[in-house]
């Protein structure tokens, strides 16, 4: 006799990689996400490559030097203390993106069993998750990173703790979100009448369908973390002079916004050249992966 079960829906992996070339073709014609992927890569390889790269030791003063303007010695000029600008701005980007994509990494591990948890078992499990984040919720992100990142102490490592602690109610919301439409589908179904365990269904089928709202909200979050650590070390709540991080050179500048405005310029453009960059590669993802992003 032919069970029930056998013509009931199953899942098959294929299905999940399916079109992979069209989506990559349609974020290749995405003008401006290539763009953003192009500029956040740069500052990825200049995070990675940045004793290479820069032309001068950050932290090495140059008193012979000081506040020179922009020119060939210094392509970007030096601060007070005859530090070359150029140099600092890409040690500085280092630190973001670190913070950026360790903060990130943090939310996800934390936040992505939370959402999981509270979307597929519901009731007291779903209700004690919603409480939390809500509670989280409670304060803006940049305040709650404040609050935390001046209790933890000021350093980059905590910092980062700080900055990943803030993201993980939005990774929270994402995944339950996607969770509590993923278990109603029939291959999950399938999955559950077939004798799939929860752990089965969970990162077998419903995490893996998750991936793609999951990789937009981390190109959303990154830019989140990298104004979070330049807000965190302007308040020296971050990284510590000497060590150079944008945040810390913005703060540097202040004394020195009229005789040397290029101090507060160049790393003010490189956080929002950063930003904007992983901001324009997150709205092509959302289009190419997540088309209900846009309504949603």
């Amino acid at each position: 006799m032919t069970t029930a079960t056998t013509a009931l829906p199953t899942p098959p992996p294929a299905t999940r990689r399916r079109g992979g070339g069209g989506k990559l073709r349609a974020l290749r014609r995405n003008r401006l996400a290539l763009t953003g992927a192009v500029i956040a890569a740069v500052f990825v390889l200049a995070a990675v490559f940045a004793p290479l790269i820069a032309p001068y030791d950050p932290a090495q003063p140059d008193f012979g030097n000081v506040l020179a303007e922009p020119g060939w010695a210094h392509w970007l000029g030096t601060d007070d203390l005859g530090r070359d600008q150029l140099s600092r701005i890409v040690h500085g980007a280092r630190a973001s993106m670190q913070v950026g994509l360790v903060a990130v990494v943090l939310a996800f591990v934390v936040g992505v069993p939370l959402g999981l948890l509270g979307g597929y078992y519901g009731r007291f499990a779903d209700s004690a998750v919603s409480r939390l984040t809500d509670t989280m919720l409670a304060f803006p992100f940049l305040v709650l990173a404040v609050g935390l990142a001046a209790i933890l102490g000021p350093s980059l490592t905590n910092a980062t703790i700080a900055i990943g602690i803030s993201q993980i109610p939005a990774v929270i919301r994402i995944t339950r979100a996607e969770t509590l439409r993923l278990k109603h589908v029939d291959y999950v179904g399938a999955a559950i009448v077939n004798g799939g365990g929860d752990v089965t269904v969970l990162f077998r089928h419903i995490l893996p369908n998750a991936t793609s709202a999951l990789i937009v909200q981390a190109t959303v979050g990154i830019p989140a973390a990298i104004i979070g650590e330049a807000l965190l070390s302007f308040l020296g709540l971050g990284v510590q002079p000497p060590d150079p991080s944008l945040g810390v050179m913005l703060s540097g500048a202040q004394s020195f916004l009229a005789p040397a405005p290029w101090l507060a310029v160049f790393p003010g453009l490189a956080i929002v050249a950063a930003t904007l960059a992983f901001n324009l590669l997150g709205d092509g993802l959302r289009d190419v992966l997540d088309p209900r992003g846009g309504t949603r």
